[in-house]
């Protein structure tokens, strides 16, 4: 879950840290072949790159193999960008709320990778996906307050 969380949150501090810096959109604008962007603006290689060495990092720190956090970060976040995806197939601007399609796939996929890794069980993984779902609503408006989120969720 702290990976989990880390491989999430790095982003959002590097966008208040660095503002517009080093934002490159994943999708470098381009549109889908249905006139939407692929991902959005909000989708950017540094969000990407922040995430996996945060995870990284902070496996070793808690015990675990660096490739552990490799692992969890680069599930996260195809997670997230399957939901921004999705979300600009369903015509839901960049940066919208779509409640559990922007927990559940980033926190599922995570889990699913790791699952042999770190001997998951079914149950384990339902745990956790609940618990990333709830903690994910809780602390996004925690950080919006300490202005570090620029919505609410």
């Amino acid at each position: 879950m702290v990976l989990l969380t880390l491989a999430n949150g790095a982003p959002v501090v590097a966008k208040k840290i660095l503002g517009g810096g080093f934002a490159l959109p994943l999708d470098f604008g381009a549109a889908f072949f249905d006139g939407r962007p692929l991902f959005g603006p909000s989708k950017t290689f540094r969000g990407i790159v922040v995430a996996v060495l945060a995870a990284a990092a902070g496996a070793p720190l808690m015990g675990l193999d660096p490739v552990i956090g490799l692992t969890v970060a680069g599930a996260a976040m195809a997670g997230d960008l399957f939901s921004s995806f999705v979300k600009r197939r369903l015509n839901l601007p960049s940066s919208s709320q779509a409640l559990g399609l922007d927990q559940i796939p980033e926190s599922l996929l995570p889990m699913l990778a790791c699952r042999d890794a770190l001997s998951l069980t079914a149950i384990d993984i339902v745990l956790a996906v609940g618990i990333f779902f709830a903690g994910e609503l809780v602390l996004s408006r925690l950080l919006f307050r300490a202005h570090l989120r620029d919505e609410p969720y």
